[in-house]
């Protein structure tokens, strides 16, 4: 058993099989949620899934779990899984290479003949992209509770259609109702998404956690004025004003190293004339760490410096926070199960703290959950020249097998 090994080619040429429908010029895929192209791309692989004997359940929200039946049917599963829709602009490896490394697994264990004690599931989730339709995670937070199915059923597109009549035009609108399919564990392999491992020359990263969010819309207000007349003391300069919080939410997430993060990635300045001094200024604010403390001190000493800044400046400054998802620690036996089978494969391993949200957030808080980074090139995801290594691949699907037959327990082998 510890020298089974995947079929690295077959999952490869399944990716690359996959990412022919949407695929883009410039070598990426776009296959939005609930498109034509989403539902080829569903059909394809639950026929993969049929071929390989699986049994097929669709909820209520287009959810599909693909199932391996155990010796004991009784159990809850242990399943692995991600998505399969992409962003406009997206890559042939984020999500799909979650959901097609389940299926090579199930297929892996067919080859061998193996009847584990708990059954297999190969999940993939609705909308988890949130390109199309919004909240993000769509699928899998119905799926838990995080939101109600209703919500979702009313998110519009920006031609004004539903998921409710999306999910039912292309047939994906199953019976089930979200959340009464059960879980015994869940592992999600995906690609990092940034630069770590690869800077780092490893093949494996164990998640132990995914990092907490706080997003944050911020309004400077001063005063539009000409630039020639007006004097620099006498000024209401809302962008100079901007300026300094922006650059403090930077040095607050320089001093919560190593997972302290600080993005200013959206600003708009009225009314934007190159001899008009700012009169508003609007922008986004995204602050990120490992724990809830850690996130709070961060919020707390954001608003700390808004509050000075506001005194110091005399000008009108509103902060809101428009988002919240806390840290999400993975299981202890499901990150030992990863961490017990990289090291028996023998890989070069480091942990990760995912900067991501993933659907492994909203399994977690479900069942014991873990997931499986590999490299991509130069970090870059979300992103058509998105690119992985067919041996890394190969290597998180390993990974991936070896960690589920933890939790599933093996009870025969034919060969």
């Amino acid at each position: 058993m510890n020298d089974m090994r995947i079929n690295g080619d077959r999952l490869w040429a399944s990716l690359m099989e996959l990412a022919k429908i949407g695929a883009t010029q410039k070598g990426g895929v776009k296959r939005l949620a609930l498109t034509d192209l989403d539902k080829q791309g569903r059909d394809l692989v639950v026929g993969w899934a049929k071929e390989a004997g699986l049994s097929i359940t669709i909820d209520q929200i287009g959810n599909v779990f693909m199932r391996r039946e155990g010796r004991n049917p009784d159990l809850p599963p242990v399943m692995t899984g991600s998505h399969i829709d992409t962003q406009p602009t997206g890559g042939k490896f984020d999500g799909n290479y979650g959901v097609l490394a389940g299926l090579e697994v199930v297929r892996t264990l067919n080859d061998r003949g193996i009847v584990t004690e708990a059954p297999i599931e190969v999940a993939f989730w609705t909308n988890e992209e949130g390109s199309r339709f919004v909240p993000v995670m769509m699928g899998s937070g119905v799926f838990c509770g995080a939101f109600s199915l209703e919500t979702a059923y009313a998110a519009k597109d920006t031609e004004g259609k539903t998921v409710r009549d999306e999910l039912a035009r292309i047939g994906y609108m199953g019976e089930q109702v979200p959340g009464q399919h059960p879980i015994g564990a869940y592992f999600e392999t995906h690609i990092e998404q940034g630069p770590v491992l690869e800077d780092a020359d490893k093949v494996i990263g164990v998640v132990p956690a995914v990092m907490g969010l706080s997003w944050y819309d911020c309004v400077v207000t001063g005063m539009e004025a000409h630039a020639g007349p007006t004097p620099m003391g006498l000024r209401k300069d809302a962008l100079q004003v901007a300026t300094r919080i922006m650059q403090e939410v930077v040095q607050i997430a320089n001093r919560y190293p190593p997972y302290g993060r600080g993005t200013v990635g959206m600003v708009q300045v009225f009314p934007n004339s190159r001899n008009v001094i700012p009169g508003e200024v609007k922008f986004s604010i995204d602050l990120r760490n490992v724990s809830d403390e850690l996130l709070n001190t961060m919020h707390e000493e954001m608003l700390a410096f808004v509050a000075k800044t506001r005194a110091d400046s005399g000008l009108g400054i509103q902060v809101e926070r428009v988002s919240y998802y806390p840290p999400c620690p993975f299981h202890p036996d499901c990150v030992g199960a990863v961490r017990a089978a990289t090291e028996k494969l023998d890989y070069s391993t480091m942990d990760v703290v995912s900067g991501a949200g993933h659907d492994a957030i909203y399994a977690a808080r479900l069942a014991p959950a873990g997931m499986i980074f590999v490299p991509c090139k130069d970090g870059i995801s979300h992103n058509e020249i998105e690119d992985a290594k067919p041996d890394h691949l190969e290597a998180g699907c390993n990974v991936l097998l070896h960690a589920m037959l933890d939790r599933a327990k093996v009870v025969s082998n034919d060969q």
